[in-house]
């Protein structure tokens, strides 16, 4: 539900703040003040196009702010959850348009392209009487009017999943023919890869090993020889090894800490020092008795590298990744393997689905058609009440091609009216002017109840070309579908005004220079002047505002 609109520097209003309530709200002022320019400015919040124009002159830059409840019934709620956006069953929506015409677009406080605008607004608000944001141009809309109205909903979701399973199956059926005879080649070649990954046997952790021992039997001399320095330089040379030097220094600290106690300390340091030489020159001599060349073995693992390193440039993997290389291929192998269900057996299933979309699809054909006739006949009384005496309303269905059938069903589905004598029936987008369509819209919404899930309704030109009792049928048709609604009028009609539970008046105020527009929400007493200055005209008299206070006691019964 739309609760708050803010405009700033958009037209001739500079600054505009109205809070909204549910139920049935009225907009009225005189010609001219701007009550068309309010809904312009929503329709730019919910992704009209903008450019430079709309700015007012001398500012900067034109801001419009909307903020909507937004439950996590309503189908807004799962889109803003969809895309991340949701926020505390709120949704604040926000367009800012520079001088230079350029154009930024927020949904709670995140940057959004306009087509998200688009998207999002459609599922808050339709705008009747323009164009933008009108659903019920939509062919998808109309649908979904004429199943919820007909209570389709169970059959339209049966047709969509034999739609889904049948297309499912058929593109796996083309897949299989066209790829069942590879099936076998790519199975000898995975059988051929498997075979020599296997006889290759290489274990998970086997590389480093090999490589550590390669390195070390290729290099026995250079081992053998630099062991040897440096055993002599560290324990065996006899007056000059590290051992002898720092052995020597630990007995003659050993002597002398027993004169000074502070000597202690580095005295066991370089004891230490002693002992770990001793220990390392032990580990080092016992590596060196075991150091000894192996030929044979080294041109093993010479070997087994080389087939390893060949494997591996020839899957164009690393010489790590072949052990699960191996386990790959052979899940592969078994999944090609295990898909051995015939083609006969899936061109069967294939068939069946076919069928049962088929036959779902007819079913909901002939569903659509009757709750069409019912429909039309119900649309064309209102019609009548509404002002438009010669008007007719139809849905037209025309059945597609087998070829063109999809999850919506067989028919492609139109609204078509003619609203004056002899005129051929069309579509509504060609054959209905903005007041007309709007009240079509408004016969729709009031036979279907409130079957389109968009909380809120603005209706602007509705009452264009009508008068009298036809307005106040109208206006009374405007508060019950506010009754689960919230629905938004603008009007110039005082038959139409006084249905409304909220009354705003649209004021153009002027210094001679700039104009401005203001708008306020009007009290009972406020109220009965405007109907009556919309009843009257220049000259209010008491006669006049006796029949405005009557239209508003006979709409509050």
């Amino acid at each position: 539900m739309l609760n708050l609109i803010r405009i700033r520097n958009y037209a001739i209003i500079d600054e505009v703040e109205l809070e909204f309530e549910p139920g049935f709200s009225v907009m009225t002022g005189e010609t001219g003040a701007g009550k068309s320019i309010l809904v312009d400015a929503l329709g730019l919040a919910l992704g009209d196009r903008a450019d430079a124009s709309m700015v007012r002159q001398g500012t900067d830059r034109a801001e419009i702010s909307v903020s909507f409840d937004c439950p996590d019934t309503y189908p807004a709620a799962e889109w803003l959850r969809k895309h991340g956006l949701d926020q505390e069953q709120c949704c604040v929506i926000r367009r800012v348009i520079s001088a230079e015409g350029r154009s930024r677009a927020f949904i709670n406080s995140h940057p959004v392209t306009l087509q998200d605008l688009r998207d999002l607004g459609e599922l808050l608000v339709d705008i009747h009487g323009q164009h933008a944001h009108q659903s019920l141009l939509h062919q998808g809309a109309q649908r979904q009017i004429l199943d919820l109205h007909g209570g389709h909903q169970e059959l339209v979701t049966t047709v969509a999943d034999h739609f889904t399973t049948w297309r499912t199956l058929e593109e796996d059926l083309q897949a299989r023919r066209q790829g069942d005879e590879d099936r076998e080649a790519q199975l000898e070649l995975l059988r051929f890869q498997i075979t020599e990954l296997q006889t290759l046997g290489l274990e998970q952790d086997e590389l480093e090993p090999l490589n550590t021992e390669r390195n070390r039997l290729s290099n026995v001399d250079r081992l053998t020889h630099g062991l040897n320095a440096a055993l002599d330089q560290l324990y065996e040379a006899d007056a000059v090894s590290a051992y002898a030097l720092v052995a020597a220094a630990a007995k003659e600290l050993q002597s002398l800490s027993e004169l000074d106690p502070g000597l202690v300390a580095p005295s066991s340091l370089v004891a230490e020092a002693e002992i770990q030489l001793s220990e390392a020159a032990a580990d080092l001599a016992r590596y060196r008795d075991r150091l000894e060349p192996d030929p044979e073995r080294l041109e093993w693992i010479d070997s087994r590298l080389n087939k390893i390193r060949e494997l591996a440039r020839k899957h164009k993997t690393d010489e790590n990744a072949l052990a699960s290389l191996h386990s790959r291929l052979q899940t592969r192998f078994d999944e090609l393997e295990k898909s051995g269900e015939s083609l006969e057996l899936l061109a069967e299933r294939t068939q069946m689905a076919e069928a049962a979309y088929f036959t779902a699809a007819g079913e909901l054909f002939e569903a659509r058609v009757a709750s069409g006739e019912k429909l039309a006949e119900l649309v064309c009384a209102q019609l009548r009440d509404l002002g438009l005496p010669h008007g007719r309303f139809r849905v037209d269905l025309t059945q597609k091609t087998r070829e063109r059938a999809d999850a919506h069903g067989l028919e492609r589905i139109e609204f078509q009216v003619s609203l004056n004598p002899g005129q051929e029936f069309g579509a509504l987008s060609r054959v209905a002017s903005g007041g007309e369509l709007s009240r079509v819209s408004l016969a729709l919404e009031v036979v279907g109840t409130g079957a389109r899930s968009v909380p809120t309704m603005v209706f602007d030109e509705v009452d264009a070309g009508i008068g009298g009792g036809v307005a106040e049928i109208v206006g009374r048709r405007l508060a019950e579908l506010a009754i689960n609604r919230q629905v938004l009028c603008v009007t110039h009609l005082a038959q139409v005004a006084s249905q409304g539970r909220h009354h705003y008046r649209v004021v153009k105020l002027t210094d001679g220079v700039t104009a401005r527009t203001n708008v306020r929400e009007l009290g009972a007493e406020d109220r009965l002047e405007e109907l009556s200055r919309m009843l009257g005209g220049v000259e209010i008299t008491e006669r006049t505002r006796a029949h405005a206070e009557e239209m508003m006691s006979r709409a509050a019964k």
